[in-house]
């Protein structure tokens, strides 16, 4: 027997299953997904599963269980089952879709915790931490900034001067495979049934990193190309495991594109600390941008706010805006459209 209590089962969850019409089920966590095929732990061990037809074709691809999820299946031999449920979602860290307007993509639920991988090379891009940071505060997880590959020569009061924004936001880690004591801070820091998802580039130490912690070889790597400086891709799908004695990590594949899936626009000045700021702005709907008394551009000018957060500032919440209200467009046709179908449904019956 499996005990489901390491990889987060709980009674909250267990009150959620009581409310399914599929109680009598089997319950498991999505471990792995593979197109259509998803890998479940349960207490009666992994099971392969596929989906119910109304699950596969009545829901959006968003909707659709991701890494991390709980579902109710129903076991046909000792290694198969049917997934017929799926539980609430909570805490589901999601992006927008590529090549897309206003849909999303589920990266992984149920987190507790987010690891912002960067490494300590030509890799580092604040502005993307930034990014990762966002989407992360917007679904309410913990984020967390590991700084890795830190057995490399790089200046650390550039990184620190880079980040000093973002350091009340979320603990910041320095690590290395090769320096065994900063991963077992970062050990340390995952308790007992927590949930934490690594997200980053390809080629900044991912895998490693999970592998180091589980202090086994659990995920597969690959050597950094010598001709390009960067990761060959190396996980190619998202992958849940469970540290011995501790917490669930989920590995994910390098992120080229990560764009924003945030509701709330408003909410990024308080993320990016230009909120101290643009309380003492003349007018309550200051935009930031050329207001007369904006204090936040006024920060900008004297050099208390750096440049370079302050146009990131901007460019995020220009991309939220635009898929806060992509979304709202997207419902208010969806709404219309379901009306529509009611209506015509309420007209077959009376005839």
């Amino acid at each position: 027997m499996i005990c489901l209590d390491m990889y987060g089962w709980n009674d909250r969850l267990n009150q959620l299953k009581q409310e399914s019409a599929y109680n009598t089920l089997s319950h498991g966590r999505i471990a792995v997904v593979h197109r259509t095929c998803y890998e479940v732990i349960s207490e009666n061990g992994l099971f392969q599963c596929e989906l119910t037809g109304n699950m596969m074709y009545g829901r959006s691809d968003f909707e659709l269980p991701c890494t991390g999820d709980w579902v109710l299946f129903q076991p046909f031999d000792d290694s198969k089952g049917i997934i017929v449920d799926m539980l609430p979602r909570e805490r589901t860290l999601y992006r927008k879709k590529s090549g897309t307007v206003a849909e999303k993509q589920a990266i992984a639920s149920y987190v507790d915790k987010a690891f912002i991988v960067q490494s300590l090379d030509d890799n580092f891009n604040i502005r993307r931490v930034e990014r990762f940071m966002v989407q992360i505060l917007e679904e309410n997880i913990d984020p967390v900034l590991i700084l890795n590959k830190s057995d490399l020569s790089f200046d650390r009061q550039v990184v620190e001067e880079a980040i000093k924004h973002l350091a009340s936001r979320m603990p910041v880690f320095f690590t290395s495979i090769h320096h065994p004591e900063t991963v077992s801070r970062l050990r340390e820091s995952i308790s007992e049934g927590e949930t934490v998802v690594f997200v980053g580039s390809s080629g900044v130490g991912k895998s490693s990193l999970v592998n180091a912690l589980c202090e086994r070889s659990v995920l597969l790597t690959s050597d950094i190309s010598q001709s390009t400086g960067k990761g060959r891709h190396t996980s190619t799908c998202r992958e849940m495991v469970l540290m011995d004695g501790s917490g669930v990590l989920i590995d994910t594949p390098g992120i080229r594109e990560f764009g924003l899936a945030v509701d709330n626009p408003d909410s990024l000045a308080e993320m990016l600390e230009i909120s101290n700021y643009a309380e003492s702005c003349r007018f309550k709907d200051c935009t930031h941008t050329n207001e007369p008394g904006c204090a936040v551009l006024e920060a900008v000018d004297k050099g208390l706010l750096d440049t370079k957060v302050y146009e990131s500032y901007l460019k995020l919440k220009r991309e939220a805006w635009h898929f806060s209200a992509s979304e709202h467009e997207k419902r208010k046709r969806d709404k219309s459209f379901t009306k529509l179908v009611e209506e015509v449904k309420k007209r077959k019956a009376d005839s």
